[in-house]
């Protein structure tokens, strides 16, 4: 089979990431990038042999063959960039969150089933070890009943991320714009929510209690929230998080208290099990986790992209299903916008 043809919209390190990852994987040929920032800025140098647009519209303009673009851009132009995507006949790997609202997603869907061309919603959390396994024990219904889950996610994001301008205060680039970034929950902890909807499903009876501690003249939302639940499925849960945390992350966990034991998967990024008691069952021992993608200054989530474009090549080869799709990209942004709707001020 020849090459899958890719571009990658927009090129920090995101993009620079998936670019790496389709560069380095024999099923694909990286043929073009765009990004609105000059080429020389954005350190593109080992990817010399794709050609950089300006823009998604100069790159679509061009005529240039593609099967597939992947959308590393800000949160605020995923929506926009996957209909354009999708439009022009492409298949589309969007980035977290797929879109800031719930009916955007809906258009994407709408326009991605009209072209029959695939959306890959990338959600690379799933593939880490305790992920796995977490999703192992409870599809096979291990911890029976499902009584309480908790949810904590407590990281660090300062002015060293949001490069607040020293004379007004406010954000100097796309993060912490109400209009670009969307918020904490879409930015920093989407990957969380996708994991706890992959595991338990959807939730109603919304409760968040919100609020801003540290972040009031760098970002234009909350740095911290509560928010309680019901499973629909059964089960009641929260979700604690914060980025207000002093200096580094401190963690990302969550707690499970069942009918037949209790587990907590916890470290930074939700990489470790640090609990696991249940009923007639042995732990098995788990590889170890990839480490988290590192920005300098800060961290994020565990860098298993590569995961993702091995799924993305065994699903457009007709061989594997898509590991997250539009409709569970979609129930994540779903969620979010609801805990926003339902926040106490």
């Amino acid at each position: 089979m020849r090459k899958i043809k890719f571009a990658v919209a927009g090129c920090g390190h995101i993009g620079k990431r998936h670019a790496s990852m389709i560069f380095a994987n024999s099923d694909f040929e990286l043929v073009a990038l765009c990004d609105v920032k000059p080429k020389e800025e954005l350190g593109l140098e080992n990817f010399a042999g794709a050609t950089f647009f300006n823009s998604l519209e100069a790159l679509i303009k061009s005529g240039i063959e593609i099967d597939a673009v992947a959308i590393a851009s800000p949160n605020g132009y995923h929506q926009e960039q996957a209909l354009k995507v999708l439009e022009n006949n492409w298949h589309v790997v969007v980035e977290k969150p797929m879109a800031l609202t719930k009916s955007g997603c809906e258009q994407i869907i709408f326009k991605a089933l009209q072209k029959h061309k695939q959306v890959f919603c990338v959600m690379q959390n799933r593939y880490s070890p305790p992920s796995v396994w977490l999703k192992e024990v409870l599809d096979q219904g291990i911890l029976g009943k499902i009584f309480m889950v908790q949810i904590n996610c407590y990281w660090n994001r300062d002015d060293r991320y949001y490069k607040p301008d020293p004379k007004t205060g406010k954000p100097t680039s796309w993060h912490g714009t109400k209009g670009l970034d969307g918020g904490t929950l879409f930015t920093q902890f989407s990957h969380f929510i996708d994991l706890m909807y992959w595991y338990f499903g959807d939730v109603t009876n919304i409760n968040a209690k919100l609020n801003d501690f540290a972040h009031q003249k760098s970002t234009d939302f909350e740095d911290s929230g509560f928010v309680s639940f019901d499973f629909v499925d059964g089960g009641m849960g929260s979700l604690n998080y914060s980025t207000a945390v002093w200096d580094k992350n401190l963690e990302s966990s969550i707690t499970i208290i069942a009918e037949n034991g209790a587990v907590k998967v916890g470290g930074q990024y939700m990489n470790e099990v640090e609990y696991c008691h249940i009923k007639d069952y042995g732990m098995p021992v788990l590889a170890e986790s990839n480490p988290p993608n590192d920005y300098g200054l800060y961290k994020g989530s565990a860098a298993n992209h590569h995961y993702i474009y091995e799924n993305i090549a065994n699903v457009i080869a007709g061989n594997e299903s898509i590991t997250t799709n539009a409709l569970e990209g979609m129930k994540v942004v779903d969620i979010i916008e609801r805990i926003y709707t339902s926040r106490k001020q």
